[in-house]
């Protein structure tokens, strides 16, 4: 027993007296004090009064308490009665009191006695009384003694009620004469010191007197004790002068010297004891590794709790269920108020879900894990509330992977959590999980499934190599759960447990929501619009920094604005150079609405500055305050190191911890431990190469027990690092250790624990037979020797009965005194020394034994327990009374309970009986009762309880027949086994030892029994029992029939044959030999055999090939021509030592004549090779260019060996010559489709023969092509795009190659689409499209393409609806009126010369043909300046399709260019024509009349609004260029669309914020559709540079004239010029 317990029970005397006082009992005569003892009493100022001793073997139990009570009641009030016996005695004898009563205080297991008052009921035993009395001057020790006795009883009653009530009926009587003495604080019981183990609690306990009351103040090292510095841990009473400090549990640091000091108007008195808190060596999780759950709060309670059978180490795999129960004792056991119980897992409290069931009840707290996953794997502790602080125990749950959905996939993660949650986007982290012999991870997939669904949808389309990734294309509002696959070369693993439920909303749009219950049960969430401000313009974003910084990209975050309106908020990010510069936009094409971006757009190494506006449809907020410079990192280091996996931790250190687990420690990674996650530790068994896994979760401190290791076997181990990229290198190993417990095994010394269970098996009145149960612990030792002490029951010296150790448990005490009463004590010793003694057995009397029944059986022991049932085994009593033995009744009772229920009803004759039917986990007691002729004797002691349930681990006995030596044995693998182990065979329960017909030997953990020659005598039950285990046993009973089947199994061993893996078969070699083999799964390299064909013997020589090979075991024959004549019977004969074989093959009828065909096709085929030929035929592949190619390998050629290719037997010459020294050939078909389908056929040859392999290219060959072309074509297909045209709106689909035959479909809203006139379906090499002509409302919805290769689906898909098909129907129509106005409009359909070169005075005539509906307007330009009709110049009009001017006798002033301008409504075309003219004798100019070069027209666009004159400002170098005009700035009528589309900008401009305003330049359009934002001013010019205009391949025609800004002559009535003058 430690100190501390001790210690506390002699506390426990001291109750409050208001608990213990009984009904006043009648006056009784009462005989003298003794003058010694009321000297003593006197002394220590307690008063006495007369009274009776009698022996408490005499006494009533009932009478004992009261009378005792009585006393303590009665002693106020004889005050004076004491006072003058006190006065009588001399004070020399009071001296000597005085110092025998304070010798017998200092020894701190004592208290002072207090004495019973005598009944008169009692007076007749005045002999006994008298005797006691006599040795009282021996000592107090018999006293303190009494004491302890009386202690028991007294605690028993107190609890009564009854007493309660009569104590508060008295207490009003009670005078209490002491109040009226004054007293100094005086310590009637000091402080005792204490020593506990870790986590107990412990109490402090003394008593008081002095009058008035002292005040007792505590104190530890000199500081008082405050409970309310720490809730929970202090406890300070006082009642009735006995003042108690409990603390709860204790921890090392609660190690002092503890004091109660007592103050009272007349002084001061102090006492002090030291606590001593030990931690236990190889103690469990909590005190090795440092987990302690911290307190949830303060939990009062009123019940004494503790805890009895709590959970073991636990092992479970994923997907199954665990339960941890934990038994419990509460006082009083009230069935409505169970103790209150908190469950954690590490640190972290547990509460009730659908993944963790709690429940309190019967005596028991259990907690239920239903669906396993490695997210539970960790440190369990149960805590428990009690009177006194808490109590509670812990231990590791470790969770396994289960099988991979294919063999050597990794893995499931684990931890998966979202963080960042926000409206576009969730951050998903999660755990990596442990590989040891699977491949390396390669990457993870993220699922999500939507609230509500049941459905998951993969989110990565390739994997991520960290251990996070955001999760975008998020619906606003909408709930998700998630979870991750982990991805190696083998495969993909099992999916991680599913996150919680997260709802996508941003941070500030989720603060707005506010949920109100109404009703009781209904929840709303309804919008706060207070949170959001009245102000339309948004405040600025604050805190603007680098989140996380990597080598290819940077993550900002920032804090949304207070105030930001009701309106979508949105984000524009802008950067520039810390150093100094302008600010640009980042991310242009990005819709920003969550206060985090990542940026990618980093030139440079400098270092940046970021910036951040908030915008919404109102307006653009100012920018926020500039961020910190920030710069990517790189490997060699910079402000931010690159990030990656950490280092590998340093090397482990393994010392013992228990006889199945080890203690592992190690230094943590250099680099790397900011983001640990947690290290993984690997295990290695000496001697083998493969490593086991130790726990399956990331553990995050750098110590680790590891559990489950195999007793006796020696490891080695190595660690992991874990963070959100990985896992690092492997640690360095540990040096090897071997599993054994640590010396004790866990306790203070290695001693052994106390022997109990002492009882008497037989006396003679002058020796007494007792026996004893061996200790529960061996300390780490075998126990070597016993050691028993007695005294009797009047004496306080304990004298020894054996100086020299004995090894059985039964010892007869000799010389001894009849109608005396012993006790007994009993002491193990192993080789550490002489542990604790047992606690003294009961007082036995020494009285000879003559009754007729037998004594008790002894030795009860237990073995093989199991869930519901077990064995119970005793030993004969040795008093057998008047007639032998005749058998046993077994009695049963569960734990707490004294109703025994006999288990059989006739007497068993064996000392043995297996008890079944039991209830797993119930705990039940047992004892036996003997039987003789005389009827049934005593019964035996009641064995301690036992639980039913196996020992962890627990393996039953295997049978089985040795291979070598065919010897029949039983044998078993003990689970759990230390140093001290021994393996005891019992037959029937009797022990084996040395017996003739059988042997043992043990081997490790592994004990086998083995017959020499078994027969019938050996049948019956056989068990083996592990010594110092925690009851590892088992037993197996050998039948008849079992013995029966090894004996033939052991004849087969001991006469063996060649066991042949394979029987004798036959194989076709080349050339056409045939061979004959055998194999054997073992042959000695003195074997011998022979092959007999047809009852004639072969031999190795011509024709017959004959050979074996010891390594594979195989005999063979081969025959080298093989033929008709070899149909028959083939035998092998095989002599390996002792052992024989045959086996025979049949090769007639069918059989034979299939080998004989092979063996002449093989023939053929090797005449065939001998030239060249082709090692493999025609086939087809294609390649990613959707090529398709006839390929086939040759061999054995040389250079002038010839190939050629055929069709349809036309010879076909590839590009490319075939090259036959490569050994492949191949023939290219590209677009393939069904005008290929055809024979195919390659010819090799050259002199020594040629060979031929043909391929027909059609039915199922065609189709597997045609869908191996759409899985290349499928893969490679992009997403649907939309293409306007003047017919309608077109999808497409680009992909490598498109061809008719491909399965392909096309389908609107789920139905499939069938070309007509409405809906066309076609492609070209490059594509598929489909064309929706004249759409309407109808035709919106979603459209699908869908490609299939045979195995596989390709689909494509497309909205059109909404904003989509609204923008694509406008630019339908648009493209329709441009191609009308095309169609339509004015313009020169020839004619006219681009040069013009004319001697002076000739005349010039240049006319045109024009076309228009309706018919054009015609107008001719000299220098950009309009030309009138007059008789010099004479322009024509005839017929609306012939235009002419005539320039009669032309002069050098007609020189210069000219231009006819032709338009209608619909548009027209601009053309220049250059004429020159020379005088008579000059040089003709370069160009000649017959190089002239037709004009090229301009095309001009159609205007809405009447033919303008040119501007004033108009220069010459703008005019006319551009065929694609853009509008004109400011127009009061909106400006005419050009034919063909503007040039597109690559950054879609934002809108005017201004609605039914264009924008002075109109905004390009992008060729991809974007997202679009609402307009905002930028705060910096993007998106208004103005559109270069591309130029028109006609020069411009330059004006000579002096003053081109002058107005013509005539009325203006053609269009200004398309394109407006640059800004």
């Amino acid at each position: 027993m430690p100190p501390g317990r001790r210690g506390a029970n002699v506390a426990n005397v001291f109750l409050p007296i208001s608990k213990v006082l009984p009904k006043p009992r009648p006056p009784a005569p009462a005989p003298p004090t003794p003058p010694l003892l009321c000297a003593l009493l006197i002394s220590r100022g307690v008063p006495v009064m007369a009274s009776k001793v009698i022996p408490w073997y005499k006494r009533n139990r009932g009478s004992q308490v009261k009378s005792d009570l009585a006393y303590q009641y009665s002693t106020k009030r004889v005050v004076s009665e004491q006072t003058t016996q006190s006065s009588k005695s001399s004070s020399k004898s009071t001296r000597q009191v005085q110092a025998a009563a304070t010798e017998a205080m200092a020894e701190p297991e004592y208290t002072i006695p207090v004495f019973r008052q005598r009944t008169s009921e009692e007076t007749g035993e005045t002999e006994e009384y008298q005797r006691v009395s006599t040795k009282l001057e021996k000592g107090l020790a018999v006293i303190q003694e009494e004491l302890q006795r009386m202690r028991i009883s007294t605690k028993a009653q107190v609890d009564s009620l009854a007493i309660e009530k009569e104590v508060k009926e008295k207490m009003y009587r009670k005078v209490d004469l002491l109040e009226e003495i004054p007293r100094m604080p005086d310590f009637i019981v000091a402080l005792r010191p204490h020593t506990v183990w870790e986590k107990m609690p412990v109490k402090l306990f003394c008593t008081v007197l002095g009058t008035p009351m002292p005040i007792v103040k505590w104190y530890k090292g000199g500081v008082p004790v405050d409970p309310l510095s720490a809730p929970g841990k202090y406890k300070i009473e006082s009642k009735y002068g006995v003042h108690s400090l409990i603390i709860s549990r204790c921890v090392v640091s609660d190690t002092a010297d503890y004091s109660a000091v007592a103050t009272n108007t007349h002084g001061t008195a102090a006492s002090a004891a030291t606590v001593t808190v030990r931690r236990a060596s190889g103690g469990g999780w909590s005190s090795q590794i440092g987990i302690v759950p911290r307190l949830s709060g303060s939990h009062f309670s009123k019940l004494e709790v503790s805890l009895v059978h709590c959970f073991p180490v636990t092992f479970g795999v994923e997907g199954e269920s665990a339960s941890l129960l934990c038994s419990l004792v509460a006082v009083p056991d009230l069935p409505n108020l169970p103790p209150t119980i908190e469950w954690y897992r590490d640190d972290k409290l547990l509460q009730p879900g659908p993944l963790v069931d709690m429940s309190v009840g019967g005596s028991v707290a259990r907690l239920v894990l239903p669906h396993l996953a490695k997210d539970d794997e960790g440190l369990y502790t149960i805590r428990v509330f009690t009177k006194d602080g808490t109590s509670e125990h812990c231990a590791y749950l470790f969770v396994s992977d289960a099988t991979p959905p294919v063999a050597g996939a990794p893995g499931a993660p684990m931890s998966v959590k979202a963080y960042d949650i926000n409206s576009e986007y969730i951050l998903v982290a999660w755990k990596p999980p442990n590989t040891v012999d699977e491949a390396a991870i390669t990457g993870y997939f993220v699922d999500r499934c939507e609230g509500g669904s049941d459905s998951w949808v993969q989110c990565n389309d390739a994997p991520v190599k960290v251990c996070k990734y955001p999760v975008h294309s998020l619906k606003p509002g909408h709930s998700y759960r998630f979870r991750v696959r982990a991805v190696n070369s083998a495969g993909v693993s099992r999916a991680s447990r599913p996150s919680h439920v997260v709802t996508a909303l941003d941070a500030a749009e989720s603060a707005k929501l506010e949920v109100i219950k109404r009703q009781g049960k209904y929840h709303v969430v309804t919008r706060n619009h207070e949170l959001e401000g009245q102000a339309t313009i948004p405040d600025p974003p604050s805190d603007v920094h680098a989140s996380e910084i990597y080598k290819t990209h940077v993550v900002l975050s920032w804090t949304p604005p207070s105030q930001r309106g009701p309106a979508p908020l949105y984000y524009a990010v802008e950067q520039c150079l810390a150093a100094g510069g302008s600010w640009r936009r980042v991310n242009t094409g990005v819709e920003l609405r969550s206060p985090r971006s990542a940026v990618f757009d980093f030139p440079d190494e400098r270092a940046y500055l970021f910036r951040v506006f908030a915008f919404n449809a109102y307006d653009v907020g100012p920018a926020s305050e500039p961020s910190e410079p920030v710069r990517k990192a790189h490997r060699d280091g910079c402000e931010l190191p690159v990030a990656g996996v950490a280092s590998a931790p340093g090397q482990p250190v393994a010392t013992r911890n228990t006889k199945s687990s080890v203690f592992v420690q190690w230094e943590a990674p250099r680099h790397g431990q900011q983001d640990l996650m947690g290290y993984y530790i690997d295990g290695r068994m000496v001697g083998s190469k493969d490593w086991f896994a130790c726990n399956h979760k990331p553990f995050k401190l750098n110590r680790f027990v590891v559990h489950g290791l195999t007793p006796g076997e020696t490891y080695v181990f190595r660690v992991q690092a874990v963070n959100v990229f990985g896992l690092s290198e492997e640690s360095q190993e540990s040096g090897p250790i071997a599993v054994e417990p640590a010396l004790g095994g866990g306790f203070e010394c290695a001693t052994p624990s106390s022997p109990y269970g002492i009882s008497l098996l037989n006396c003679d009145g002058s020796s007494m037979t007792v026996s004893w149960s061996s200790p529960k612990r061996c300390g780490g030792s075998k126990v070597i020797a016993y050691y028993v002490d007695r005294r009797d029951v009047d004496s306080l010296v304990w004298k020894e009965v054996n100086v020299n150790g004995i090894m059985d448990r039964v010892c007869t005490v000799d010389n001894l005194t009849e109608g005396t009463f012993y006790e007994f004590k009993v002491q193990a010793a192993n080789l550490a020394g002489v542990g604790l003694p047992s606690a003294p057995s009961l007082a036995m009397k020494c009285d000879a034994w003559t009754m007729e029944q037998p004594g008790p059986a002894y030795d009860l022991t237990f073995s093989e327990v199991r869930s519901h049932s077990l064995v119970l085994v005793w030993k004969a009593p040795v008093y057998t009374g008047a007639s032998a033995v005749s058998g046993y009744f077994v009695d049963m009772a569960k734990k707490g309970s004294c109703e025994f229920v006999a288990l059989n009803e006739s007497a068993i004759s064996q000392r043995y009986m297996q008890v079944s039917g039991l209830e797993e986990g119930e705990w039940y007691v047992f004892r036996v009762r003997t039987v003789n002729a005389h009827g049934i004797g005593r019964a035996s002691l009641v064995t301690e309880a036992v639980c039913a349930r196996p020992p962890p681990g627990t393996k039953e006995i295997l049978t089985g027949v040795d291979e070598e030596t065919g010897d029949i044995f039983l044998s078993l693998e003990a689970s759990d086994i230390s140093q001290t182990s021994a393996f005891v065979w019992s037959k029937n329960y009797k022990p084996i030892g040395d017996c003739p017909r059988v042997t043992v030997t043990t081997k490790g953990r592994t004990s086998r029994l083995s017959f020499m020659n078994p027969d019938k005598d050996d049948l019956g039950r056989y068990s083996v029992l592990v010594t110092d285990t925690d009851g590892v046993s088992a037993s197996h009973t050998l039948t008849e029939d079992a013995l029966n089947s090894m004996l033939e199994l052991s004849h087969a061993i001991r006469n063996p044959i060649v066991p042949l893996k394979h029987g004798l078969n036959y194989e076709v070699l080349e050339k056409g030999h045939v061979r004959f083999w055998v194999q054997a799964i073992k042959l000695s390299p003195a074997v011998t055999y022979r092959f007999v064909v047809n009852d004639k013997e072969l031999t190795s020589g011509e024709g017959h090939k004959i050979s074996h090979d010891v390594s594979t075991g195989v005999i063979q024959m081969i025959v080298d021509n093989f033929t008709r004549d070899s149909e028959g019977t083939y035998t092998v004969q095989i002599h390996d030592g002792k052992a024989k074989a045959q086996s025979s093959l049949v090769l007639v009828g069918d059989v034979f004549l299939a080998v004989l065909k092979e063996a002449e096709f093989q023939r053929r085929e090797y005449v065939r090779k001998q030239g060249a030929h082709f090692s493999e035929y025609l086939t087809f592949t294609v390649n990613e260019d959707c090529t398709v190619m006839l390929t086939c390998k040759v061999a054995n050629v040389k250079k002038e060996t010839t190939f050629h290719w055929y069709k349809e037997d036309e010879e076909m010459v590839p590009e490319t010559p075939p090259n036959v020294m490569s050994g492949a050939c191949a023939l290219p078909i590209p677009l393939f489709s069904r005008k290929d389908q055809a024979v195919y056929k390659a010819v090799i040859g050259d002199e020594r023969g040629k060979d031929t392999s043909t391929y027909d290219i059609s039915g199922q060959v065609f189709d597997d092509i045609i869908n191996a072309i759409a899985r290349i074509a499928g893969d490679s297909a992009s997403e649907l795009v939309l293409q306007c045209t003047p017919e309608g709106i077109r999808l497409q689909c680009y992909m490598n190659y498109y061809t008719e035959e491909m399965k392909t479909v096309w389908k609107h809203k789920e139905s499939k689409i069938v070309s007509s006139e409405k809906m066309r379906i076609g492609g070209t090499a490059e594509m598929a499209w489909m064309q929706i002509c004249d759409p309407s409302d109808k035709e919106k919805g979603l459209y699908t393409i869908e490609i299939s290769d045979g195995v596989k689906t390709h689909a494509r898909t497309f909205d059109l609806s909404g904003q989509a098909y609204t923008d694509a129907y406008e630019e339908y129509l648009r493209l329709k009126a441009a191609a009308f106005a095309e169609k339509n409009r004015g313009r020169v359909l020839g004619g006219l010369p681009d040069v013009v070169t004319i001697m002076e005075d000739k005349s010039l005539s240049l006319t045109c043909t024009v076309w228009g509906e309706p018919t054009p307007e015609v107008t001719w330009f000299k220098n950009e300046q309009e030309v009138a009709s007059n008789e010099h110049t004479r322009i024509t009009f005839d017929g609306g399709k012939f235009s002419s001017l005539v320039i009669n006798q032309v002069t050098p002033e007609d020189s210069g260019k000219y231009s006819i301008n032709v338009r209608n409504k619909y548009g027209g075309e601009f053309v220049e024509i250059t004429v020159s003219v020379y005088r008579h004798g000059e040089q003709i100019p370069e160009f000649k009349l017959g190089q002239t070069k037709m004009a090229t027209p301009a095309v001009i666009p159609p205007s809405k609004t009447p033919t303008p004159a040119p501007s004033k400002t108009q220069t010459p170098a703008l005019s006319m260029k551009s065929p694609t005009p853009a509008s004109t700035p400011k127009s009061p009528t909106p400006a005419p669309k050009s034919i063909t589309p503007a040039p597109k900008s690559p950054t879609p401009a934002p809108k005017s914020p201004t609605p039914g305003l264009k924008s002075p330049t109109p905004a390009p359009k992008s060729p991809t559709p974007t997202p679009k934002s609402p307009g905002f001013k930028s705060p910096t010019p993007f998106g208004k540079s103005p559109t270069p205009t591309p130029k028109s391949p006609t020069p411009t025609p330059t004006p000579k004239s002096p003053t081109p800004s002058v107005k013509s002559p005539t009325p203006p009535r053609f269009m200004k010029s398309p394109t407006p003058p640059r800004k």
